[in-house]
């Protein structure tokens, strides 16, 4: 039995790989950004231990952390939260970047830095769900291709830095999946939403499982999941 740290398991893809790695006896690790959502995540998933800590503002990560325990050894970092905000450049405020900026790239990097003891322990497995936002920005989604473009530099670096700690780093690009976070970009874009059309939260928990658990002679580096139809 392996110990994972999971960011987003409240919902979507986060939810998902929570579920899969619960139901075969890993000790979960769970983030909450206040002690209200740590408490609903322990219902949720009975035997899970949480972490509070909000990721819109990384800078307090260390100091939050410092009050609490955190796990010896993690098999699996797994950042899977986000947020997104549509709108032109020319529209975009500031508080809309800062807030996809410190979500989606910093918190990331800030997270990974102060859990990275544990990982190395283990010789784990660091994987961050990125978007295929990350590897092509479009019109109106510049600020969060911008924090997904950042998270793609972090994850190359970052494998080449843990490479001789013996920990593997993945970056998952799932296509659009059908999360709550997807009715939001719906919304944003005034179009209806019809979850049959996206992808399953499970399909790409399965590509996020399948990177753990690949044998150590082996790392699956980048996996990218479209819709199949």
């Amino acid at each position: 039995m392996g110990a994972h740290l999971i960011t987003g398991a409240g919902s979507g893809i986060g939810e998902a790989v929570a579920e899969r790695l619960s139901a075969r006896g890993e000790q979960l690790w769970l983030l909450a950004r206040d002690a209200k959502r740590a408490a609903q995540l322990r219902e949720r998933f009975p035997g899970a231990r949480t972490l509070v800590g909000d990721l819109a503002d990384p800078a307090k990560l260390s100091w939050a952390f410092g009050h609490q325990e955190l796990p010896v050894e993690l098999d699996s970092l797994l950042h899977v939260a986000g947020v997104v905000q549509l709108g032109e450049i020319g529209d975009l405020p500031v508080k809309a970047w800062q807030e996809q900026l410190n979500v989606n790239l910093v918190a990331p990097a800030e997270l990974t830095r102060l859990l990275l003891p544990s990982v190395r322990l283990a010789r784990g497995h660091v994987v961050f769900v990125n978007s295929g936002a990350g590897l092509r920005a479009d019109a109106t989604w510049g600020g969060y291709a911008a924090s997904k473009f950042g998270l793609r530099a972090l994850a190359d670096s970052l494998r080449l830095e843990e490479q001789p700690h013996g920990v593997r780093v993945t970056t998952v690009y799932p296509g659009r999946t059908a999360t709550p976070m997807q009715v939001k970009v719906h919304q944003q874009e005034g179009k209806e939403y019809d979850p049959t059309r996206w992808i399953a939260p499970e399909s790409v928990a399965t590509a996020i499982v399948t990177a753990i658990d690949l044998p150590r002679d082996a790392a699956l580096t980048e996996i990218t999941v479209r819709p199949g139809s």
